[in-house]
């Protein structure tokens, strides 16, 4: 009698696996940017780092992330990958494989952080608990840069050089999908918002964002002073106020 339990058990859960995941379906698409700026989008065509999201038209809440982790690697004084997205509640490492010291920050909207200089070989962690569009950069080098974009979905993908992105196990539903891009306005993205029904696998149409308004200003250093004319040399030692 335990046995034929057991056998029975291990059926109905089989059965109820079968029918979650065939209650959730993969949504794709791709992206092109367009009137690029001088740049690598426009001398090879690269459609990369445009963050998709979906968010739940029926408002259904989803499960935090806290405990998750993410990486943003620092190696040939860049920041690796440049675009990342990740869940409320994940926590990003910023592991330190260059020969010199770097210092990550972020004194812009979204999340406001400064996890301080630290040396080759090491690495630093901050939560990312709010909603928000946070850009990173590093107090000794000028020329690095990066952007985390922070959902409250788990339901995103980045586009690949091609543009194409693939979101997978999106419960069956409708959805508000949102992207961004960093040197796409505001009015840009909201242009290219859409609603979606999900009741199997969805191929979107092609979605094109402008680059057009895009205006790149320096940014400062941490203290909200301009970098020093030796920046970027490898320097040990962080920029002081």
């Amino acid at each position: 009698m335990t046995s034929l339990w057991r056998i029975c058990f291990s059926a109905a859960v089989a059965l109820l696996t079968l029918s979650v995941a065939a209650a959730a379906a993969e949504v794709g698409g791709s992206v092109e940017l367009v009137s690029p700026y001088a740049g690598n989008v426009h001398r090879h065509k690269d459609d990369s780092g445009v963050v998709v999201w979906l968010e739940p038209l029926d408002g259904a809440p989803v499960l935090p992330a806290d405990g998750a982790h993410a990486r943003m690697i620092q190696k040939n004084k860049t920041f690796t990958p440049h675009v990342l997205a990740v869940t409320v509640g994940t926590i990003v490492d910023f592991p330190n494989y260059d020969p010199i010291f770097h210092n990550a920050f972020s004194n812009y909207n979204g999340q406001i952080f400064d996890i301080g200089l630290y040396p080759p070989g090491t690495t630093r962690s901050i939560a990312f608990r709010r909603e928000g569009v946070v850009r990173v950069f590093c107090n000794i080098h000028p020329s690095m840069s990066a952007v985390i974009v922070v959902l409250k979905t788990p339901y995103f993908a980045v586009t690949q050089k091609d543009g194409a992105f693939r979101i997978a196990g999106v419960p069956l539903g409708g959805y508000r999908m949102h992207l961004f891009h960093e040197r796409a306005t505001d009015r840009a993205m909201e242009a290219c918002a859409r609603t979606i029904s999900v009741s199997g696998d969805v191929q979107t149409p092609r979605m094109s964002v402008s680059e057009s308004g895009y205006l790149e200003l320096p940014h400062k250093n941490k203290y909200g002073k301009d970098y020093p004319p030796e920046a970027d040399s490898g320097s040990y030692v962080g920029t002081k106020p």
